[in-house]
């Protein structure tokens, strides 16, 4: 059902009968909407912004420079799934991950699965972690450590 509606020029007496009612609701409703959407557009990139990771990243041959260069400092657990010490350490970095989250970035870059990243950087022992700070690697750990020992190293580059 179309509505005309009118305005009035008190100036000159003058009627308008041109518009249409819905015509000016629809577009109130879509400068509304579009100041919604623009809204929680904004506070969603806010939202990535402030995004904290409580957990260890899956880096892969194809992630690795954008991670290491993205996150300030970024610690890599260089692991195999059949390695029994890469097994020993995962709960560590993953505790690690939950007590730094905000401050440091765990990944685990697989070995087996991403020979690249293997071979650029020579791992020959797993577990093999590397610690990046502002896209350069500063440190190296190998083997399984206890935790307070890598607690420690992470702290180093706080």
């Amino acid at each position: 059902m179309n509505s005309t509606f009118f305005k009035i020029n008190v100036d000159t007496e003058e009627v308008d009968m041109s518009g249409e009612k819905e015509d000016m609701d629809i577009a109130q409703i879509r400068a509304k909407k579009m100041r919604e959407m623009e809204e929680r557009i904004k506070s969603a990139e806010e939202g990535r912004e402030r995004r904290v990771i409580d957990y260890p990243l899956t880096i892969d041959d194809n992630s690795f420079i954008e991670s290491v260069r993205k996150y300030p400092l970024l610690v890599l657990d260089c692991w195999a799934p059949w390695c029994g010490p890469c097994k020993m350490v995962a709960p560590v970095i993953e505790e690690l991950a939950k007590d730094y989250a905000g401050k440091v970035v765990f990944g685990k870059l697989n070995v087996d699965e991403n020979p690249i990243i293997a071979t650029q950087f020579a791992i020959m022992a797993i577990p093999t972690l590397f610690i990046f700070k502002d896209g350069e690697p500063v440190d190296v750990v190998q083997g399984a450590v206890p935790k307070p020992y890598l607690e420690a190293k992470v702290k180093e580059w706080l």
